[in-house]
Protein backbone atom coordinates (compact mmCIF):
# COMPACT_ATOMS: atom_id res chain seq x y z
CA UNK A 1 0.00 0.00 0.00
CA UNK A 2 2.98 2.52 0.78
CA UNK A 3 5.70 2.45 -1.87
CA UNK A 4 6.85 5.15 -4.17
CA UNK A 5 6.95 8.97 -3.90
CA UNK A 6 4.18 10.07 -1.41
CA UNK A 7 4.28 13.96 -0.83
CA UNK A 8 4.54 15.50 2.74
CA UNK A 9 1.61 18.09 1.68
CA UNK A 10 1.75 21.34 2.44
CA UNK A 11 -1.33 22.92 3.70
CA UNK A 12 -2.18 25.78 1.85
CA UNK A 13 -3.95 29.23 3.99
CA UNK A 14 -5.54 31.97 3.05
CA UNK A 15 -4.26 35.12 3.55
CA UNK A 16 -6.50 35.64 6.54
CA UNK A 17 -4.68 32.35 7.79
CA UNK A 18 -7.76 30.40 7.61
CA UNK A 19 -6.96 27.00 5.86
CA UNK A 20 -7.79 27.64 2.09
CA UNK A 21 -9.55 24.59 0.98
CA UNK A 22 -10.38 25.45 -2.96
CA UNK A 23 -6.30 25.48 -2.59
CA UNK A 24 -6.21 22.27 -1.46
CA UNK A 25 -8.69 20.75 -3.28
CA UNK A 26 -6.89 21.74 -6.33
CA UNK A 27 -2.93 20.39 -5.07
CA UNK A 28 -4.46 17.38 -4.28
CA UNK A 29 -6.19 16.86 -7.75
CA UNK A 30 -2.57 17.57 -9.01
CA UNK A 31 -0.80 15.56 -7.25
CA UNK A 32 -2.59 12.57 -7.73
CA UNK A 33 -2.32 13.38 -11.70
CA UNK A 34 0.99 14.04 -11.59
CA UNK A 35 1.26 10.76 -10.26
CA UNK A 36 2.15 10.42 -6.50
CA UNK A 37 1.50 7.21 -4.93
CA UNK A 38 -0.22 8.29 -1.60
CA UNK A 39 -0.47 11.73 0.35
CA UNK A 40 0.45 12.24 3.57
CA UNK A 41 -1.63 15.05 5.23
CA UNK A 42 -0.81 16.86 8.15
CA UNK A 43 2.44 16.21 9.41
CA UNK A 44 5.55 18.78 9.92
CA UNK A 45 5.39 19.82 6.23
CA UNK A 46 1.93 20.59 6.54
CA UNK A 47 2.26 22.86 9.45
CA UNK A 48 0.03 20.30 11.79
CA UNK A 49 1.47 21.85 14.81
CA UNK A 50 0.23 25.36 14.09
CA UNK A 51 -3.43 23.52 13.39
CA UNK A 52 -5.79 23.46 15.79
CA UNK A 53 -7.50 19.79 16.70
CA UNK A 54 -10.84 20.62 14.49
CA UNK A 55 -8.75 21.92 11.86
CA UNK A 56 -6.54 19.21 11.55
CA UNK A 57 -8.78 16.26 11.35
CA UNK A 58 -10.79 18.90 9.09
CA UNK A 59 -7.97 18.79 6.66
CA UNK A 60 -7.66 14.67 6.74
CA UNK A 61 -11.07 14.90 5.78
CA UNK A 62 -10.90 17.23 3.25
CA UNK A 63 -7.96 15.72 1.58
CA UNK A 64 -9.84 11.58 1.93
CA UNK A 65 -13.14 13.62 0.44
CA UNK A 66 -10.69 14.72 -2.68
CA UNK A 67 -8.48 11.58 -3.09
CA UNK A 68 -11.99 9.50 -3.43
CA UNK A 69 -9.76 6.31 -2.98
CA UNK A 70 -7.75 6.89 -5.98
CA UNK A 71 -4.50 7.05 -3.70
CA UNK A 72 -4.15 6.05 -0.06
CA UNK A 73 -4.31 8.68 2.49
CA UNK A 74 -1.53 9.10 5.70
CA UNK A 75 -2.71 10.77 8.44
CA UNK A 76 -0.29 12.64 10.92
CA UNK A 77 -1.54 11.84 14.40
CA UNK A 78 1.31 11.40 16.78
CA UNK A 79 1.83 13.14 20.44
CA UNK A 80 3.78 13.39 22.97
CA UNK A 81 0.90 12.59 25.20
CA UNK A 82 -0.33 8.92 24.60
CA UNK A 83 -3.86 9.37 25.94
CA UNK A 84 -3.59 12.00 22.99
CA UNK A 85 -1.74 10.33 20.49
CA UNK A 86 -4.91 6.97 21.00
CA UNK A 87 -7.59 10.21 20.43
CA UNK A 88 -5.37 11.17 17.43
CA UNK A 89 -6.01 7.59 16.19
CA UNK A 90 -9.36 7.41 16.49
CA UNK A 91 -10.06 10.83 15.02
CA UNK A 92 -7.26 9.80 11.82
CA UNK A 93 -9.67 6.70 11.56
CA UNK A 94 -13.18 8.46 12.01
CA UNK A 95 -11.86 10.98 8.93
CA UNK A 96 -11.16 7.96 6.55
CA UNK A 97 -7.30 7.94 6.43
CA UNK A 98 -6.04 4.87 5.26
CA UNK A 99 -2.99 4.96 8.05
CA UNK A 100 -1.58 7.01 10.56
CA UNK A 101 2.14 8.61 10.73
CA UNK A 102 3.27 8.50 14.51
CA UNK A 103 5.86 10.19 16.01
CA UNK A 104 7.71 9.03 19.02
CA UNK A 105 7.13 11.19 21.88
CA UNK A 106 8.78 14.88 21.70
CA UNK A 107 10.16 17.16 24.94
CA UNK A 108 9.44 14.15 26.78
CA UNK A 109 12.37 12.80 26.05
CA UNK A 110 11.62 9.20 27.56
CA UNK A 111 13.95 6.15 27.34
CA UNK A 112 13.80 3.29 25.20
CA UNK A 113 11.50 1.60 26.93
CA UNK A 114 8.95 4.60 27.28
CA UNK A 115 9.23 4.74 24.00
CA UNK A 116 8.35 1.19 23.56
CA UNK A 117 5.20 1.30 25.97
CA UNK A 118 4.00 4.25 24.22
CA UNK A 119 3.74 2.51 21.18
CA UNK A 120 2.56 -0.52 22.84
CA UNK A 121 -0.50 1.60 24.55
CA UNK A 122 -1.28 2.52 21.33
CA UNK A 123 -1.25 -0.62 19.53
CA UNK A 124 -3.65 -2.46 21.76
CA UNK A 125 -6.38 -0.66 20.55
CA UNK A 126 -5.45 1.39 17.06
CA UNK A 127 -8.05 1.20 14.90
CA UNK A 128 -5.71 1.72 11.72
CA UNK A 129 -2.16 1.01 10.47
CA UNK A 130 0.69 2.99 11.73
CA UNK A 131 3.55 4.10 10.32
CA UNK A 132 6.28 4.91 12.31
CA UNK A 133 8.12 8.40 11.83
CA UNK A 134 11.92 8.42 13.37
CA UNK A 135 12.84 12.13 13.24
CA UNK A 136 15.08 12.57 16.07
CA UNK A 137 16.33 16.44 14.93
CA UNK A 138 12.79 17.34 15.73
CA UNK A 139 11.80 14.91 18.40
CA UNK A 140 15.09 15.10 20.08
CA UNK A 141 13.80 11.25 20.16
CA UNK A 142 15.43 8.44 18.78
CA UNK A 143 13.64 5.04 18.11
CA UNK A 144 16.51 2.57 18.01
CA UNK A 145 16.73 -0.34 15.37
CA UNK A 146 16.23 -2.38 18.25
CA UNK A 147 13.60 -0.75 19.83
CA UNK A 148 11.50 -0.70 16.10
CA UNK A 149 11.92 -4.61 16.11
CA UNK A 150 10.34 -5.00 19.69
CA UNK A 151 7.41 -2.94 18.77
CA UNK A 152 7.06 -4.27 15.00
CA UNK A 153 7.40 -8.08 16.51
CA UNK A 154 4.99 -7.38 19.20
CA UNK A 155 2.30 -5.59 16.92
CA UNK A 156 2.78 -6.83 13.24
CA UNK A 157 -0.31 -5.77 11.74
CA UNK A 158 -0.64 -2.43 13.37
CA UNK A 159 2.76 -1.22 12.88
CA UNK A 160 3.26 -1.75 9.28
CA UNK A 161 6.19 0.69 8.30
CA UNK A 162 8.68 3.49 9.07
CA UNK A 163 9.42 7.06 7.93
CA UNK A 164 12.97 7.10 8.50
CA UNK A 165 14.79 10.94 8.98
CA UNK A 166 17.32 9.71 10.72
CA UNK A 167 19.75 10.06 8.14
CA UNK A 168 21.46 6.92 9.31
CA UNK A 169 21.67 4.77 6.08
CA UNK A 170 22.77 1.41 7.68
CA UNK A 171 19.26 1.63 9.32
CA UNK A 172 17.88 0.23 5.88
CA UNK A 173 19.80 -3.18 6.37
CA UNK A 174 19.01 -3.01 10.53
CA UNK A 175 15.11 -3.10 9.79
CA UNK A 176 15.78 -5.92 7.08
CA UNK A 177 17.45 -7.92 9.15
CA UNK A 178 15.33 -7.41 12.39
CA UNK A 179 11.86 -6.69 10.51
CA UNK A 180 12.12 -8.59 7.29
CA UNK A 181 12.68 -7.77 3.93
CA UNK A 182 9.26 -6.74 3.18
CA UNK A 183 8.88 -4.50 6.10
CA UNK A 184 7.76 -1.01 4.49
CA UNK A 185 10.92 1.62 5.07
CA UNK A 186 9.91 5.31 3.63
CA UNK A 187 12.90 7.51 3.56
CA UNK A 188 12.20 10.85 5.08
CA UNK A 189 14.94 12.59 3.05
CA UNK A 190 14.51 13.95 -0.39
CA UNK A 191 18.60 14.04 -0.49
CA UNK A 192 18.94 10.47 0.78
CA UNK A 193 16.48 8.55 -1.03
CA UNK A 194 18.70 7.45 -3.95
CA UNK A 195 20.63 5.59 -1.24
CA UNK A 196 17.97 4.44 1.05
CA UNK A 197 15.76 2.93 -1.80
CA UNK A 198 19.24 0.90 -3.13
CA UNK A 199 19.96 -0.41 0.55
CA UNK A 200 15.92 -1.76 0.22
CA UNK A 201 13.99 1.23 0.68
CA UNK A 202 10.08 1.27 -0.81
CA UNK A 203 9.42 4.88 -1.06
CA UNK A 204 9.77 8.44 -0.08
CA UNK A 205 7.68 10.51 2.63
CA UNK A 206 8.87 13.65 0.40
CA UNK A 207 8.75 17.34 0.70
CA UNK A 208 10.21 18.08 -2.73
CA UNK A 209 7.27 15.75 -4.44
CA UNK A 210 4.71 18.92 -3.31
CA UNK A 211 6.71 21.11 -5.98
CA UNK A 212 7.91 18.26 -8.38
CA UNK A 213 5.21 15.64 -8.34
CA UNK A 214 5.90 14.12 -11.67
CA UNK A 215 9.90 14.00 -11.42
CA UNK A 216 9.85 12.78 -7.75
CA UNK A 217 7.71 9.86 -9.18
CA UNK A 218 9.34 9.12 -11.91
CA UNK A 219 12.64 9.07 -9.72
CA UNK A 220 10.77 6.69 -7.32
CA UNK A 221 9.46 4.58 -10.20
CA UNK A 222 13.50 3.81 -11.69
CA UNK A 223 14.33 3.09 -7.99
CA UNK A 224 11.12 0.47 -7.34
CA UNK A 225 12.41 -1.14 -11.09
CA UNK A 226 15.85 -1.23 -10.08
CA UNK A 227 16.95 1.19 -12.36
CA UNK A 228 19.71 2.74 -10.40
CA UNK A 229 20.80 4.47 -13.73
CA UNK A 230 17.82 6.21 -14.22
CA UNK A 231 16.80 7.11 -10.57
CA UNK A 232 20.95 8.48 -10.85
CA UNK A 233 19.89 10.76 -13.10
CA UNK A 234 16.82 11.76 -11.70
CA UNK A 235 18.86 12.70 -8.31
CA UNK A 236 20.97 14.96 -10.61
CA UNK A 237 18.13 16.74 -11.76
CA UNK A 238 16.21 17.43 -8.27
CA UNK A 239 19.27 17.25 -5.77
CA UNK A 240 19.48 20.90 -5.86
CA UNK A 241 15.75 21.31 -5.16
CA UNK A 242 16.19 18.80 -2.21
CA UNK A 243 18.99 21.45 -1.06
CA UNK A 244 17.28 24.58 -1.67
CA UNK A 245 13.73 23.85 0.52
CA UNK A 246 16.07 23.44 3.78
CA UNK A 247 17.87 26.58 3.20
CA UNK A 248 15.69 28.50 5.37
CA UNK A 249 12.92 27.25 8.08
CA UNK A 250 10.78 24.31 6.51
CA UNK A 251 8.22 24.74 4.74
CA UNK A 252 9.15 28.49 4.09
CA UNK A 253 10.81 27.73 1.31
CA UNK A 254 9.04 24.88 -0.13
CA UNK A 255 6.01 27.24 0.36
CA UNK A 256 7.29 29.69 -1.92
CA UNK A 257 8.66 27.37 -4.50
CA UNK A 258 4.95 26.21 -4.76
CA UNK A 259 4.23 29.60 -5.81
CA UNK A 260 6.38 29.08 -8.54
CA UNK A 261 4.75 25.84 -10.03
CA UNK A 262 1.31 26.88 -9.26
CA UNK A 263 -0.16 29.87 -10.19
CA UNK A 264 -2.17 31.45 -7.42
CA UNK A 265 -0.91 29.28 -4.96
CA UNK A 266 -0.82 31.18 -1.38
CA UNK A 267 2.52 31.51 0.37
CA UNK A 268 0.73 32.06 3.90
CA UNK A 269 2.66 30.52 7.23
CA UNK A 270 1.61 30.75 10.19
CA UNK A 271 3.88 31.60 13.36
CA UNK A 272 5.98 30.72 14.49
CA UNK A 273 7.38 29.67 10.53
CA UNK A 274 7.99 32.78 8.50
CA UNK A 275 8.11 33.07 4.67
CA UNK A 276 11.94 32.11 3.19
CA UNK A 277 14.47 34.77 3.48
CA UNK A 278 15.91 36.09 0.15
CA UNK A 279 18.70 33.95 -0.39
CA UNK A 280 16.86 31.16 0.63
CA UNK A 281 14.21 32.08 -2.65
CA UNK A 282 17.40 32.79 -4.33
CA UNK A 283 18.43 29.22 -4.21
CA UNK A 284 15.13 28.12 -4.83
CA UNK A 285 14.58 29.71 -7.55
CA UNK A 286 18.00 28.48 -9.42
CA UNK A 287 16.92 24.83 -8.09
CA UNK A 288 13.49 24.94 -10.19
CA UNK A 289 15.74 25.98 -13.24
CA UNK A 290 18.00 23.22 -12.36
CA UNK A 291 14.90 20.95 -12.82
CA UNK A 292 13.64 22.46 -15.57
CA UNK A 293 10.23 23.68 -13.66
CA UNK A 294 10.63 27.26 -14.60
Amino acid sequence: MFSGSIPALVTPFAPDGSVDEPAYRDLIEWQIAEGSSALCACGTTGEAATLSYEEHFDVVRICVDQTRGRVPVIAGAGSNDTKVAASNLQAAKDAGADAALMVPPYYNRPSQEGIFQHFAALGDTAPLPIILYNVPARTVTDIQPATLARIVTAYPTIFVGVKDASGVLARVSQHRASCGPDFTQLSGNDDLALAFDAMGGTGCISVSANVAPRLCAEFQAACQAGDFVTALAYQDKLYPLHEALFTDASPGPVKYAMTKVRSGFPETLRLPMTPANAASRAAVDAALAHAGLA
